[in-house]
């Protein structure tokens, strides 16, 4: 079936939107810029402070719920279902591990490429495959035990690709580089938390998904704001690139973005992008399909990769092309986008028929809460 112009606008918007959200927080990233009482010129290095810009832009779906419901509501048949009332603290703890996992993959994304951050990305179904059997008691299907394991080999195959692309990279120390892959592995073990966290004790609520991103990032945005004050007087050494080697200045990020005001054009993007992308994604799964939005979630590791070439940001490698088809084929088959094909040959029918043990709209409902943490997380 042909898709409509809005199912067509829908995902364009997702498939942009999500790569302008990475790419412009690797954008500010890259600039340098004075700080504050006369400081020399240094890179913009403020991965909280960009965390809070992220967690603004979800916090703004909360916003756009209320806005759609009021139009809603002025329609002679409403259609749009609010959701129960519910206890916001239920959202309270993801809402922590998504702060977290978001922090960290901003401080990995300071320290590796935009590409290989996105494409690492993907060891989140690793951790939740295995926590969701451990916590949720559900029984993997064996292509999804197959699609972890390829993507483990992705991972280490676009983690090899960094490991010999980083002596070519001006950019990154090799240590950074490989700091910076491990800390978003470890950013995607709080993730999958997350995502179980969400399924055990917030799913079995009926909550609109716009209102439920609203809710975290809500939470996020003010603990992570006050956060920012005795992160001001942490001092880390050398794990900080500001220059009082405080573990977050944000006085210093404000100087900066004065020095140069193109910096906050980069974090606007960031903040403006995450409420699009996470509108568009919950839109996609309505309007079309649950395995579309996977597969444009995909497809966005691709423009980012190739933007980033083309920007001249990074060098291109081999093992990257591969590293990328692998982790896409685990993707794949642990979210079962293999089964359309395997139903149309005859004798494959029978494999897919055997390893259904969730019902569509059960698929549905478990895709429909993915949101973007880091620039995706969630």
């Amino acid at each position: 079936m042909a898709w409509t112009n809005y199912q067509l606008f829908l995902a364009g918007l997702m498939l942009t939107t999500g790569s302008i959200n990475t790419l412009s927080a690797k954008w500010a990233d890259m600039f340098s810029a004075q700080g504050c009482h006369d400081d020399p010129e240094h890179r913009f290095s403020h991965p909280f402070l960009q965390a809070v810009g992220m967690f603004l832009g979800e916090f703004s779906c909360l916003a756009v719920f209320y806005i759609l419901l009021c139009h809603d509501r002025r329609r002679p048949e409403p259609i749009m279902n609010p959701g129960q009332s519910f206890n916001p603290l239920l959202f309270f703890p993801p809402a922590m591990c998504d702060m977290t996992a978001t922090s960290i993959m901003y401080v990995a994304l300071n320290m590796t490429s935009a590409s290989s951050f996105q494409m690492l990305r993907g060891a989140v179904i690793i951790f939740t495959g295995l926590l969701s059997v451990a916590f949720l008691g559900r029984r993997l299907k064996s292509s999804q035990w197959i699609g972890i394991l390829i993507t483990i080999l992705g991972l280490v195959i676009v983690g090899l690709a960094d490991l010999l692309s980083g002596n070519k990279d001006d950019s990154h120390k090799m240590s950074d580089v490989i700091t910076g892959d491990l800390l978003i592995i470890m950013a995607q073990i709080i993730v999958a938390v997350q995502m179980v966290l969400e399924e055990k004790f917030v799913y079995k609520h009926d909550v609109h998904p716009l209102r439920a991103v609203g809710t975290e990032g809500f939470f996020g945005f003010i603990v992570l704001s006050l956060l920012l004050i005795p992160m001001y007087f942490i001092h880390v050494g050398n794990f900080s690139n500001n220059p009082r080697q405080v573990l977050e200045d944000a006085l210093d990020a404000f100087c900066q973005i004065g020095h140069q005001p193109m910096i906050l054009l980069a974090l606007l993007g960031n903040t403006v992008s995450i409420a699009f992308f996470n509108f568009a994604g919950i839109s996609v799964t309505k309007e079309i399909s649950a395995t579309t939005r996977m597969v444009l979630d995909s497809l966005r590791t691709l423009v980012i990769w190739v933007v980033s070439l083309a920007l001249g940001w990074e060098h291109f490698h081999g093992l990257q092309v591969l590293g990328f088809l692998v982790l896409l084929l685990g993707t794949a088959l642990y979210n079962g986008l293999h089964r359309p094909l395997l139903a149309r040959i005859p004798c494959c029918a029978g494999l897919v028929d055997s390893e259904e043990e969730h019902s569509p709209e059960e698929r549905e409902r478990l895709l429909t809460g993915g949101r973007e943490q880091a620039g995706d997380q969630s």
